[in-house]
């Protein structure tokens, strides 16, 4: 697929990330999250046996998919009865961030998993990621992208990490078709989709105390719903690929 899927021709743009969980518990714990929390590739979502190897509670998770025109043509539906999210603050349900840096699909995908739920209350105090956190929860959309896009300690920070990984990496001004979005499980219980090509932050349900974003509930809510659609519109790739962010042992 031609184009550029995350952002403008004219924006900055970054190395795309790996979906590699080395990778991208590298750069989380780079910038400040406790290395009590890391990322784990998931497998199957279907097979118990499989899903028995992720360490839980899973608090969120990164897909990783080809932008196929399914998928273009549901988010564009979906998107068209939205209004523009304009949420900020403590009060805010979900810490939505805009992208406007291309290839950046992954970082903002690392950053809606660890500025939400459990994980947000474990980022190490004075670190660049308390730092820009804080900073953000105050702004609204369009100023705390331009914060990111302004960042150079995530500049700094996904540059080290985007040499990591399995495969050569592209280069940033590449035209990419994998996309991330990432599912949470916010602090009051619902189940969160966050993309930054979205218009803010979308619902999916809500979860018990006891169930995280890789039970039989969070997943049809999310991840299978998210296959479901592709693959009832017609989409013949189904190809993807998941991590979770969970416990982190060294």
């Amino acid at each position: 697929m031609a184009g550029n899927v995350d952002a403008p021709s004219t924006s900055k743009a970054f190395v795309p990330l790996e979906n590699n969980p080395e990778v991208m518990s590298h750069l989380v714990h780079k910038l400040g999250l406790s290395r009590s929390f890391g990322f784990t590739d998931v497998y199957s979502i279907d097979d118990p046996d499989l899903l028995a190897f992720v360490p839980r509670p899973a608090h969120g998770l990164l897909l990783v998919f080809p932008v196929s025109p399914t998928y273009e043509a549901s988010r564009v539906a979906e998107d068209s009865s939205l209004p523009e999210y304009t949420g900020s603050g403590p009060s805010e349900p979900a810490m939505w961030f805009k992208q406007t840096i291309r290839n950046a699909c992954g970082l903002i995908g690392l950053l809606h998993a660890v500025s939400n739920g459990e994980p947000r209350k474990n980022i190490t105090p004075g670190s660049d990621l308390d730092q820009l956190l804080k900073t953000a929860e105050s702004l609204p959309p369009i100023q705390r992208a331009d914060l990111l896009y302004e960042s150079k300690a995530l500049e700094s920070a996904h540059a080290d990490a985007a040499k990591l990984g399995d495969t050569e990496a592209p280069q940033a001004e590449d035209n990419v078709d994998l996309h991330f979005v990432a599912f949470v499980k916010g602090e009051d219980g619902r189940l969160w989709e966050l993309d930054g090509r979205r218009k803010g932050p979308l619902e999916r349900g809500r979860l018990a105390d006891d169930e995280d974003v890789l039970s039989e509930k969070a997943l049809d809510l999310g991840v299978r719903r998210f296959l479901k659609i592709e693959k009832e519109g017609g989409n013949p790739d189904l190809r993807f690929s998941l991590v979770s962010l969970g416990p982190h042992f060294d």
